[in-house]
Formats: structure tokens, sequence, C-alpha cells
């Protein structure tokens, strides 16, 4: 009865993820189009040639940031990816390529007035894998780095649970983040992520969300991982709205649904279904 009385009241904004717009548009771009089609509030993936820190020139991140900001447009956070980036590989001078690489993209944030930056663990070689002792310790030096420059920038720093990463369930970065102890380390809790590995995102939620700041939403099997349409899927979104509702709220939802085909449709639908599972969005 809590959780129904938690989910009345005025619609709130989802936050939208532009990462069906990757090969398509520039962030600035796509962000150009949803404003005028009604939504305000972002998360950019970092990815060239969508949005790539390296590519953007000061000036060109000040004039893009007057844009955005003209149009209405809020950047909540930068996702600066994990696949190109290890912040517990063994090399020395690869956790320094990935620090450097998140440190571009908390200046941009910076610029953009982000109060939020996703960013992976990092991964651990499937075959002969390195002992996880040892990987923890080379992330922990690589966060000792990074910690300090998030805090100046004023964001915080995000680990997402993705199934590639060497940390894929909620219990194993609420460790890290727990053992880091520090307000500029948080948690995206990504729903579609969880249940392709089997975990339950509702019972997750309610267990972990002293840790989880941000939440992305979209559907997935589990026989292919997918940020699908809401409703096509294994997940429960009534009841992982519940948890939402009565956690981290629906203000820190983002809407991760990847179609790049009719995308603002797909949008459109996939608020619709979640309104009809009970989500104030």
């Amino acid at each position: 009865m809590t959780d129904l009385k938690i989910l009345i009241g005025t619609d709130m904004n989802m936050i939208i993820n532009t990462f069906s717009y990757l090969w398509s548009a520039t962030a600035v771009e796509a962000i150009a189009e949803l404003c005028e089609n009604g939504y305000d509030t972002f998360e950019v993936p970092i990815s060239s040639p969508h949005c790539w820190p390296d590519e953007m020139s000061g000036s060109k991140r000040s004039e893009s940031f007057e844009d955005l900001k003209r149009r209405g447009a809020k950047i909540r956070s930068l996702n600066a990816g994990g696949f190109d980036i290890n912040l517990a590989s063994p090399g020395a001078n690869m956790r320094r390529k990935s620090i450097d690489h998140i440190t571009s993209v908390i200046e941009l944030a910076e610029v953009w007035e982000a109060s939020e930056i996703v960013i992976s663990p990092g991964t651990r070689r499937p075959m002969i894998s390195p002992p996880l002792e040892s990987v923890h310790d080379w992330l922990y030096e690589s966060l000792n780095d990074l910690l300090p420059l998030a805090k100046r920038a004023g964001v915080r720093l995000l680990f997402e649970n993705t199934p590639y990463c060497f940390t894929p369930t909620i219990q194993e970065l609420a460790g890290i983040v727990e053992t880091v102890n520090d307000d500029s380390l948080k948690i995206v809790y990504d729903v579609a992520n969880a249940a392709y590995i089997g975990e339950d995102p509702a019972v997750a939620l309610r267990s972990n969300h002293d840790w989880i700041a941000l939440v992305h939403v979209s559907d997935t099997g589990t026989d292919v991982w997918g940020h699908d349409p809401i409703g096509t899927g294994v997940i429960d979104f009534r009841t992982v709205g519940n948890a939402v509702a009565a956690t981290v709220g629906t203000d820190n939802a983002v809407l991760e649904v990847i179609r790049e085909e009719d995308t603002l449709h797909e949008f459109e639908k996939a608020l619709s279904a979640l309104r009809n599972e009970g989500w104030n969005v």
C-alpha cells in the first residue's frame, strides 16, 4: 500500500539517454530534436562522433553549452563508456590512458554542468584471469587519481553494473563503493543489465539503494542482452517502478531504450508503457 501511495502525484520528467543517436547525430543535434519534442534532461554517451571530448575545443564546448541552455536542456550525466577503457587493467599505462579519458569527460562535465559521470569499474581477462585481489587493487589505485579530480569539478562518478565488467552484480559493485566510502562515488543501476544476468532489479534496488544515485531503464531478454522497448522482455516494470519510487525516485531514472529507427516514437511508446505500469512519467 505504501508503494502505491508513493506513485500517486505529479508526473516526473525522466532523464533521456541519447544513445539511439550514436551514429546519426551529434549529442547537441540529438538534444535539439528531443527538446523540440518536449524532453529537457539528458544523459549523453561519450562516443565519437556523437560526443568525444578530444574532438571538442574549449570554445566548441562553451558554444554547445550555450546552445543547450537556449533550448532549456540540462545534461544530468555523461556516460564515459567501458569498452575502450579499463581502470583495472594489469598494465599501468592502460590504466593511465583510461584515467586520462575519464579526466577529459570530467572537464566536459564541468563546462556542461553535468553532475554525474557513468563509468565502468573495468574488465578482467576471461581466460587465466588475474587474481581478483589484484584487479581490485588496480581499480582502487585508479580511483585514488580520479576521485580528487571529480571532487574539484563538483561531479560524482557512478559505477555501472555491466555484464562484461568484473563486477556485474549489485553486491560486487556495492562492496567496492562501500569500501571506498566517498560520496563522490556511487552506482548507476541498470535494470536491463541486471535482469540479463538473472538478478532481480526490484530486490537489488531496495537492498542497496543507499549506494545508488541513478537507474537506467529499459527491457531485455535473458538469451540476448538488450536495451529494448518496455514490455518486450522479462522485467516486471510495475514492481521495479514501485522500488524506484520508494528509493531513488523517478526523477533519477534514465530512459535508455536504444532504437535507431523511429526513435522519438519509441521513446513515446516506452513512456506510455511505463505509465501503464504505474510510473509517474
